[in-house]
């Protein structure tokens, strides 16, 4: 089956028109998802009503997570409760170690390492283990996660964060999660059948440098975690449009 993602958010940590940039990629009726922003069940919810596509929690076979950023992350605790409580099941996360590393302690644990699990009770120390499984990313080599193969590799972020390339139904979506403009990275990206790149301000890719770049690569490629003032209608590269499903 063919190789597909629904955009569940476009915009940045900022936005006030836009949820946070996030996917839903489908191949072989299995999702999964590319980050994992707050309110994710919600935007779920509203990306299945406008593109037609069934996406909820219980369709959600992982979490590819490229960074801890909340804009990225937020999500995670919710999901992750969802998942104990509802779905009776642990939420894998496929991260790098790099960017697992602190992915508990740092950002989980504050609000999930005290557990009341029935009225009455005392509460319970819970750790990652007990709601989530980690399938370690690794940029020397592709990790299987049921029909999708998935590569990574750092970037140039505030902390720990990947770019990927998801591979699937003989199709290739590449994604450069946040980063500054790195010729490197985009010639690793252009493997890919289709590139999505992020641009906005700051420690983060300029669009003038992607629109300079050749027109082949340009025709490959969209944009993501753009700025609510970013002109889509001027740019010479597609935005992605929040809520639409994409085949790859």
């Amino acid at each position: 089956m063919s190789l597909s993602f629904v955009t569940l958010g476009v915009g940045d940590a900022f936005s006030a028109l836009r949820y946070s940039s996030c996917l839903a990629v489908e191949a072989e009726d299995q999702v999964l998802l590319v980050d994992c922003p707050h309110p994710i069940r919600k935007m779920m919810r509203e990306a299945s009503e406008s593109s037609g596509v069934r996406l909820d929690a219980d369709r959600v076979t992982a979490v590819a997570l490229t960074h801890l950023h909340a804009d990225h992350a937020s999500g995670l605790e919710g999901l992750g409760y969802f998942s104990f409580f509802v779905l009776k099941k642990k939420l894998e996360v496929l991260a790098h170690p790099a960017v697992a590393d602190r992915l508990w302690e740092g950002h989980l644990a504050a609000g999930m390492e005290c557990l009341i699990e029935r009225h009455g009770a005392a509460p319970n120390d819970k750790h990652f283990e007990d709601y989530y499984e980690h399938t370690p990313l690794s940029t020397e080599s592709c990790v299987r996660h049921g029909p999708f193969l998935i590569e990574s590799r750092m970037t140039y972020h505030h902390v720990p964060t990947t770019a990927l390339r998801i591979h699937a139904g003989g199709r290739c979506l590449g994604y450069s999660a946040d980063t500054a403009f790195d010729r490197d990275l985009i010639d690793w990206l252009s493997k890919a059948d289709l590139m999505i790149h992020e641009t906005n301000y700051g420690v983060h890719t300029p669009y003038e440098k992607l629109a300079a770049l050749p027109a082949e690569l340009r025709a490959r490629m969209r944009l993501i975690h753009y700025p609510d003032d970013f002109d889509t209608g001027a740019s010479v590269i597609e935005p992605l449009a929040q809520g639409r499903r994409y085949h790859v």
